[in-house]
């Protein structure tokens, strides 16, 4: 398991981070999600994602449209719910880093958030007359920076 850095240096007297390492959910919806949360302020990013989890807002998809239906008022777009579940910890996580650096977090905006590509669980299902197909599960690493505006 290699360390895993992260991806920009922000000033440490005003930001708060946080990490998400090898989490199991799917990259294309988390990468989607990332993209609408970047700039929002955290208490506009918290109504957001509890608004997405109970299915009252679809997140717009732009680059992964493929199987997307279009929801009212964003064209394609998906409730990707495993995302914002384990986003919202991230969330929670950076938060709690934040007060504890003495930053005030409702006056913070996520000014850095993006995905990268985690290892390849391996595993493979077992077919007919001996043969196996692989199954293998993708892994996602999420960093946060929260910034006081």
């Amino acid at each position: 398991m290699a360390k895993v850095n992260y991806s920009v240096i922000m000033d440490q007297h005003n930001t708060a981070r946080a990490m998400g390492y090898e989490l199991h959910i799917s990259p294309k919806k988390s990468e989607e999600l990332c993209r609408v949360l970047r700039g929002m302020s955290l208490r506009g990013a918290r109504k957001y994602i509890e608004d997405i989890i109970i299915m009252k807002r679809a997140v717009p998809f732009k680059k992964y449209t493929e199987g997307a239906g279009h929801k009212p008022g964003i064209g394609p777009g998906k409730y990707p719910i495993n995302a914002a579940r384990e986003i919202r910890k991230i969330m929670i996580n950076a938060e709690g880093n934040a007060s504890y650096n003495g930053l005030d977090p409702e006056h913070m905006k996520i000014a850095h958030i993006v995905t990268k590509k985690g290892r390849v669980i391996q595993g493979m299902m077992p077919r007919a007359m001996g043969r196996a197909t692989p199954k293998n599960t993708d892994t996602v690493t999420i960093e946060m920076i929260l910034q006081e505006s």
